[in-house]
């Protein structure tokens, strides 16, 4: 069965999702093999050619670097007593507002993980990171 070519414009995302598909990486110039190679693998097509150009590439200008040294900035500064402090004084709308941020993230983690490194390391690894945030007080 062929994958039906839906436009990036088109699909449903989340809010500040757009923002990145119009002005920020999906139309960068790092994204552009990558989206070659998806254009190719739709269109039963060869992608050798944008593969090899993303083999090349240092290890900073990879997708999976992107996301990698996005989660390091995020929690370089992970404090978790200043989230329970958080936690104790939002207001209930603000509380919901961070839920819904993170809502899908275990998840897209979980599938990032699958991708990088196989099924049974995602399984690993979150069972261990479960393991450990059970048992910190």
């Amino acid at each position: 069965m062929k994958p039906i070519n839906v436009p990036l414009g088109n699909r449903e995302m989340e809010e500040g999702a757009k923002k990145l598909l119009n002005f920020g990486l999906l139309r960068s110039e790092l994204m552009r093999p990558y989206l070659d190679v998806g254009e190719a693998i739709m269109e039963d097509q060869d992608a050798s050619n944008a593969m090899a150009e993303i083999e090349e590439r240092p290890l900073e200008k990879r997708y999976v670097w992107h996301v990698a040294s996005a989660l390091r900035r995020g929690f370089a500064s992970f404090d978790s007593l200043a989230v329970e402090i958080d936690r104790d004084t939002l207001s209930q709308e603000d509380r919901q507002k961070v839920v819904e941020l993170f809502k899908h993230r275990p998840i897209q983690f979980c599938i990032f993980l699958r991708a990088l490194l196989g099924a049974d390391e995602m399984q690993r690894m979150m069972l261990q990171a479960i393991k450990v945030g059970k048992q910190i007080a």
